[in-house]
């Protein structure tokens, strides 16, 4: 099976924490962050890509999706806060060969006073952990 999710979170976690003092990255799906600002990398999805399959049925390629949530309670610029943090991450996915699928921010009906956006980050991986877009 092709795994990369580790190693993606990893990456991602250790370039947040350097860009943003303080932030909490988590590799679970919250509602309630604990602390600010937040975000949540989930491997959504992960599906053998059958075209690539072998005739003795090896997974070879595998089409992978992300899901991020950025949450931010500041009491003044929460919104321009979770832009910042969101156009970091979207361009450490495509460093990595990712392309972004979606964006958009969504309501947080457990707390309105959090800003939450929301992006999905897709790609092919293979084999031997190469990253390809979509």
């Amino acid at each position: 099976m092709i795994d990369i999710e580790n190693q993606v979170f990893e990456i991602l976690s250790s370039s947040l924490g350097t860009a943003f003092s303080g932030i909490l990255v988590v590799g679970e799906e919250i509602n309630a962050p604990s602390s600010f600002p937040c975000v949540s990398i989930i491997q959504a999805d992960s599906n053998t890509d059958d075209s690539y399959i072998t005739t003795e049925h090896i997974e070879n390629v595998i089409n992978v999706v992300y899901e991020v949530n950025v949450y931010s309670n500041k009491k003044a610029k929460k919104k321009s806060e979770c832009k910042e943090i969101m156009a970091h991450i979207s361009d450490k996915f495509n460093e990595l060969g990712f392309s972004r699928s979606f964006l958009n921010p969504i309501p947080n009906f457990i707390d309105s006073s959090i800003y939450r956006m929301v992006a999905r980050f897709v790609a092919k991986v293979d084999k031997n952990d190469t990253i390809y877009r979509r």
